[in-house]
This record gives structure tokens, C-alpha cells and sequence, in this order.
């Protein structure tokens, strides 16, 4: 990293963390107001406190100082300035660290606004997927389409251990590279988490294909890419996926598929759910 662009982040880390330590009032924290203040918010002295730090070392972090911190002290940090998860992410970046992941492993309920958002995708899959593409939620479509049967799903691993994905093999051995360097690049967001080390370790084991390519160690963005299958009954659909980011909960994907353009997918998918409601409970 060049000096200019160091100097740049150590700026933005002193206005950041002057202006979360001005927005809050000692009452906020549990300190009782001593006198009038000549400048609104905490004193730095005060957050060294609340914070467990030295004086001098956070008046050197504020003024962005070249100073060693560990992640243990910025979260203390944090903690004292009453920093939300966003904001959280947001110190470790500006103080050159990984940010921890957003919330818990796997936490979180899927609210039923969410489970209804899948069901109104109606006779199209959609799934919803965490931060380690383990599948949280999903509608009937995606069922039938993918074969889902209510045990724990990765979406990682169903596309490298899935025999429909599988059947279409020219268009998932183009496909696989991109899906493999994407996983990359989201574990490397959290280096040493024992889930995504679980993850890669069990589908290496499963498929060589996914270990080769793993061992390629390409890392790339998600892309907009066909997904080809053959369902046993419907035949060969092909989508177009989209990934979204849950707003509330940056962790999570939403997973959209749409029937592609120029194939015969909606007919199909029609036919599907057609068989599916007329089949017996």
C-alpha cells in the first residue's frame, strides 16, 4: 500500500472516530456529566476508559497514528463508542484489519417476510443462502427443481456433487472455475474460520474436480452465470441467477433464478409445478 493511500485511511480512522465519540453523551454510557463541556460528545479520556485502553495509545489511534492494534482492542473500542456491526466492520477496515464477519454462524431466523418474499418468486427457484452458501431457506420451486429433500444443503456443494448439475457437463465445466474462485473470495473475508475450512475440506474430499480447481487458487468476483440442470422429469432448464445481499443481514443472499431467454424453461417449469400440485400429499 502506497504512503498517500496509508495517510488517506489513518484521515478517514481520525474523523471516524471523532465523530462517533462526538455523537454520544455520557448518560449514553453510563457516565454521569461532570460540569458543562466546551465541545460536544465523550472525552478521549473517557472512551480510554469505558474501553480499558491507555489515554495516550487511543489519543494516538484517534489521531491516526502508526500504532500496533490487535482486533481484541478495537473491539473494546467499539464497544465503548457503541459502534453498530456496519460500523464496526468499517474500524477494522480503517485500521488495516480483516473485519470479523456480521453476525453469528448461522444465526438468525429467516422472519416470515422473508420466507413469503421466496414463495411470491412462485413457479421460479429462489433459495437463500449465508455467508457460507449453506442453504437457509428456500421456495417449492427450488425443491423440485434442485431436488432439495429438507436436510442441510450447500449451494457450493450441491453444484459440484449434484447429479443434475452434473448431467449438463459442458456447460458445468465451463461454469465450475468461476463458482470456485468466487468461494475464494468470500473465505478469504474471514481468514481461518473453521466453517468455510469445513466446507472446502468435505467437497475436496467429495469431488475432484472442486479440489483441482481449488488448488488453482484463483479468486474471483460472483458472476451472472448460466445455471444448466436436468431435472428428471422436466429435462434440461437453463437459468439466469441473481444474487442478492440481504440489507438487514449482509451475510445472507438471496438467490433469484429466472427462466433464460430462448430456451423452453418457463414451459417446462410450468409443466413441473403442474405435476407437482397433482401429485398426491
Amino acid at each position: 500500500m502506497s504512503s498517500e493511500s496509508t495517510q488517506h485511511r489513518r484521515d478517514q480512522l481520525r474523523d471516524f472516530l471523532r465523530s462517533r465519540r462526538e455523537r454520544l453523551n455520557p448518560a449514553d454510557v453510563g457516565l454521569p456529566a461532570a460540569g458543562r463541556r466546551r465541545t460536544p460528545g465523550l472525552r478521549r479520556e473517557e472512551v480510554a476508559v469505558l474501553a480499558g485502553v491507555g489515554v495516550s495509545w487511543y489519543t494516538w489511534l484517534e489521531q491516526g497514528r502508526d500504532i500496533t492494534v490487535s482486533a481484541e482492542v478495537l473491539d473494546a473500542v467499539a464497544g465503548a463508542l457503541r459502534l453498530r456491526e456496519p460500523e464496526r466492520a468499517h474500524l477494522y477496515l480503517l485500521a488495516g484489519l480483516n473485519p470479523p464477519p456480521l453476525g453469528g454462524v448461522g444465526g438468525g431466523e429467516v422472519t416470515p417476510e422473508m420466507r413469503q418474499l421466496l414463495d411470491a418468486w412462485a413457479e421460479r427457484p429462489a433459495l437463500l443462502r449465508d455467508r457460507y452458501w449453506n442453504v437457509l431457506a428456500y421456495n417449492d420451486s427450488a425443491r423440485a427443481v434442485m431436488g432439495f429433500d429438507g436436510t442441510p444443503r450447500n449451494c457450493l456443494i450441491t453444484f459440484f456433487t449434484n447429479p443434475r448439475y452434473l448431467a449438463m457437463r459442458d456447460i458445468w465445466t465451463e461454469a465450475a472455475p468461476a463458482v470456485a474462485a468466487a468461494y475464494r473470495a468470500d473465505a478469504a473475508h474471514a481468514p481461518g474460520d473453521p466453517e468455510f475450512d469445513r466446507v472446502v475440506k468435505d467437497l475436496s474430499a467429495a469431488s475432484p474436480d472442486f479440489a483441482d480447481l481449488w488448488a488453482r487458487h484463483e479468486v474471483g468476483v460472483p458472476v451472472q452465470a448460466v445455471n444448466a440442470l436436468h431435472h428428471p422429469e422436466a429435462g434440461e432448464l437453463y437459468f439466469d441467477a441473481t444474487t442478492l445481499t440481504v440489507t438487514d443481514r449482509p451475510e445472507w443472499s438471496l438467490v433469484l433464478y429466472n427462466p433464460k431467454p430462448g430456451t423452453d424453461t418457463a414451459v417446462r417449469l410450468r409443466r413441473l409445478s403442474t405435476l407437482r400440485l397433482a401429485a398426491p400429499a
